[in-house]
């Protein structure tokens, strides 16, 4: 965190001896305070803030944690503080629910169909171009968002490895602006539905594409448990910006690279539906809960889209305006382990 006047919540682990345990901390400028010791203040217990449960119980009760934490980090001569090098960022959530939106970004969109697209008969590329943002246009018009449900167990952190399994060679990225709620929402419209956000974070929602669809049961259509659950498959964080030092989450904008080359670069303006849209159509099936995640989608540049998909030794590097960065290198199954 590079600006004086915000701060961030996370979970960590201690990487040197001095300091070896788990915590939930707050980060302001280049130190985290480690949480635990002001557990009474911000109506928990230490043994509350020393699990991945911590930051969810302070998201219970957002408005007055707020302020506190607001206190906290405008007096950094109190309190327990470490360099931010000194610690290891886990993922900075466990939610209860994860809420993925699919095909929210019009240029991923666009560009999915094209690299699906049958081009026989004379039909073109652009053809399916023109089909494809149409089809889009009618959706923003009279649909509505297209959610599917992750599982909390494909959580990771932001810097940790993740295994690609060996059941398939077409494992992609796909780096998304998550918002975590804070409020309770349900059946809220789409102008209420941001101050039921309490900050966002960054994630990274790893597909293994060949399982997406399922050829054997065309009737079915597509398998979001196979192609996105593995471990590990969703990094996490590094950290939790508060909605508050976001302005317009529209405006933020998404940068991943591969191995240093920038595969994904796009504003959030891209999105089909907006973050506020996303949250209120969520909300009209589900109780949204404090700590839930609301995945708003990928934009372009997908390994799909580039033809060239995840291999053993890549290294992912992720960033959102103002939330930070992640770092994820992958590393091939090996056979019988």
């Amino acid at each position: 965190m590079t600006n004086p006047d915000t701060w961030a919540l996370g979970f960590f682990a201690g990487q040197k001896a001095s300091h070896p345990a788990h915590f939930v901390g707050l980060v302001s400028g280049d130190r985290v305070r480690d949480l635990r010791p002001d557990a009474a203040e911000l109506g928990t217990t230490q043994d509350v803030l020393s699990t991945p449960a911590g930051t969810r119980a302070l998201l219970e009760s957002w408005a007055t944690v707020f302020a506190t934490l607001s206190g906290l980090a405008a007096a950094p001569a109190t309190g327990s503080w470490l360099p931010t090098g000194s610690v290891i960022p886990q993922s900075p959530i466990a939610p209860g629910q994860v809420l993925q939106a699919g095909a929210n970004y019009r240029k991923h969109v666009v560009d999915l169909a094209v690299s699906h697209a049958d081009l026989a008969n004379g039909r073109t590329e652009q053809q399916v171009r023109n089909e494809t943002a149409a089809m889009m246009d009618a959706r923003k018009a009279s649909g509505i968002p297209y959610f599917f449900i992750g599982l909390p167990s494909a959580i990771t952190g932001p810097t940790e490895d993740v295994i690609l399994p060996g059941y398939s060679q077409k494992h992609d990225w796909e780096l998304e602006l998550a918002a975590v709620i804070g409020e309770p929402a349900f059946r809220v419209s789409p102008d209420a539905a941001l101050a039921h956000v309490a900050a966002y974070t960054i994630v990274n929602d790893l597909t293994t594409r060949d399982l997406v669809f399922r050829r054997d049961m065309p009737e079915i259509g597509t398998d979001w448990f196979r192609g996105k659950n593995a471990p590990g498959f969703l990094p996490v964080g590094p950290w939790l910006v508060p909605s508050a030092f976001v302005s317009d989450p529209q405006q933020l904008h998404l940068t991943l690279t591969l191995n240093g080359r920038t595969m994904q670069d796009e504003e959030a303006g891209d999105m089909l539906f907006t973050v506020a849209e996303l949250v209120s159509a969520a909300s009209q099936t589900v109780r949204l809960q404090p700590g839930d995640l609301i995945l708003t989608g990928s934009p372009a540049g997908n390994g799909a889209a580039w033809g060239r998909m995840l291999r053993d030794g890549d290294v992912m590097e992720s960033t959102i305006t103002g939330l930070g960065a992640q770092r994820t290198r992958v590393i091939a199954e090996v056979a019988g382990e």
